[in-house]
């Protein structure tokens, strides 16, 4: 084995000796010799070893590297795990109580049914009924009849007294609980209450009425107040929710554009036309996409203080009330639906418009 060494170094030894290389310093080639060229061999031989030892370092370095990684991506399904976790009984109770429900109510649209549940295809039969149904259409007159009157009353009287509350008083947190208590009492209670205020033999109004020599009326069984009669409960019910949230925003603006407003001599009426009123424009659109959508679904009210079977149900009813009849007396479940399918079309498309129109005059600066 040793023999065959030295051969072999003896035989590269010959043939390195005609190797020729160009000298860097000048024009003509030099020969180099066997030994010179045998450790230029070798310094390139631990170059190639260092290189490739480099290489299959960090062949095992970054693997090892990846395998940490990976171990991220579980730690984040782990977070992943808990976070379904928590939300799991809001999403299942969306689910069950909400998102179910509407696609049912859409299905059964289409459906006739009768009596124990008894369906059958009826396609457009439904919504063609909604064409054509005179006490549908009453209903939706007195539906935006109710909105009309009740949000901008209340959203005018929850601003006014919003701002003067903001004032320093005496007695202003009683008030502030004063005002929002009816809207953390049972709406029940609240009809109730009124009703018998408004009753036509007994009621308080009318007591009220006699000691100033004024006749009293029978206020929730006369077609021309009834309405009225309504839409007075629902305002004094709502304002407080709608102060409290005003408020809210109003103490949110800065003192400094009241501060400079009053350097520059502006009067009261002026900081709140120019101040006030512009930057509570966003707690504003808030509450009225809010109040319209509950306005809409008014029902508990009208059930409580007209009732089913009173002769000012016809211009009372709401849109609610009508599908509450439809559903549940008249067992008239598939019509029920669609009446249930027109109302959310209708809040639907008032409120994208409300979206579209926001940027006219809400200020989120």
């Amino acid at each position: 084995m040793v023999e065959t060494d030295h051969r072999a170094s003896q035989g590269l030894k010959a043939a390195a000796g005609n190797i020729l290389f160009w000298d860097s310093r000048g024009s003509e080639t030099v020969c180099c010799g066997p030994e010179e060229y045998i450790s230029f061999l070798q310094t390139i031989q631990r170059i190639c070893l260092l290189c490739i030892c480099e290489r299959s370092f960090h062949k095992i370095f970054m693997s090892k590297n990846n395998q940490v990684k990976h171990k991220t991506p579980g730690y984040q399904k782990k977070e992943w795990f808990w976070g379904y976790l928590m939300i799991a009984p809001v999403t299942i109770g969306l689910a069950v109580f909400y998102i179910y429900p509407f696609f049912l109510t859409f299905y059964n649209s289409f459906l006739k049914i009768g009596s124990f549940n008894v369906s059958s295809w009826g396609g457009l039969t439904n919504y063609q009924k909604l064409l054509t149904d005179a006490s549908m259409w009453n209903t939706l007159k007195n539906t935006v009849r109710y909105v009309v009157f009740t949000i901008p009353a209340i959203l005018f009287l929850a601003l006014l007294i919003a701002v003067l509350l903001n004032v320093k008083i005496r007695g202003k947190a009683v008030y502030r609980v004063l005002y929002f208590l009816p809207y953390v009492t049972m709406a029940a209670a609240i009809s109730m209450v009124w009703k018998w205020m408004f009753n036509g033999d007994y009621g308080l109004i009318n007591y009220v009425l006699g000691i100033f020599g004024i006749e009293g009326r029978r206020w929730l069984t006369d077609t021309a107040t009834a309405p009225y009669a309504i839409i007075l409960v629902s305002i004094w019910s709502g304002i407080g929710y709608n102060m409290i949230i005003l408020l809210a925003g109003i103490q949110g603006i800065s003192t400094t554009y009241y501060e400079a407003a009053r350097i520059d001599g502006a009067s009261a009426v002026d900081m709140f036309f120019r101040i006030t009123l512009p930057l509570v424009t966003p707690t504003l659109f808030f509450l009225l996409v809010t109040d319209l959508i509950s306005a809409f679904q008014i029902f508990d009210t009208i059930y409580m203080m007209i009732g089913k079977n009173t002769v000012v149900l016809e211009n009372t009813q709401s849109i609610v009330m009508y599908f509450y009849r439809n559903a549940f007396e008249l067992k008239q479940k598939g019509y029920a639906s669609a009446i249930a399918m027109l109302l959310f079309v209708l809040i639907m498309i008032i409120t994208l418009i409300q979206m579209a129109l926001q940027k006219k005059w809400v200020n989120y600066d």
